[in-house]
């Protein structure tokens, strides 16, 4: 059966820095749909899509203090060379990890189901510190 192409947007409301899943709307969307790939794809430049483990938080947790380690804020002296400044110290970090994360996923679906694994989650990777509204362009064909 040929699956019929659809498009939506899930809005992310984000507090700061972290992660926030997004399995549980995704997978209400995609339900009863024929087989087909969703295709996500974030709409910042200072965010990204991630599938992750859901069953242990220490994950997120661990990631969070990873990527805040590799990357730290403008201010930190190691990162003197940097000049986009303009929106704070969090700014221009946030658009380098993006740039080193994805922006969209492929998901295979089947009888209405992501083809995720038992411990995997989709998630926004907020990368800026101030809440933020975050779009999420789902397309299902």
């Amino acid at each position: 059966m040929t699956a019929r192409s659809v498009q939506t947007t899930f809005r992310v409301a984000t507090v700061g820095q972290g992660f926030y899943e997004i399995t549980r709307d995704v997978a209400a969307w995609v339900q009863g749909r024929d087989d087909g790939l969703l295709t996500l794809m974030v709409r910042h430049t200072s965010a990204s899509l991630l599938i992750q483990e859901n069953a242990d938080p220490d994950v997120q947790h661990d990631l969070l203090a990873y990527f805040q380690r590799l990357v730290p804020p403008a201010t930190d002296p190691t990162l003197d060379y940097l000049r986009h400044r303009a929106e704070g110290p969090d700014d221009m970090p946030a658009h380098i990890k993006a740039a080193m994360m994805p922006v969209s996923l492929s998901i295979p679906v089947m009888q209405g189901r992501m083809r995720l694994g038992t411990w995997q989650g989709i998630y926004v990777f907020e990368h800026r510190d101030a809440p933020h509204s975050r779009e999420v362009a789902a397309h299902f064909g």
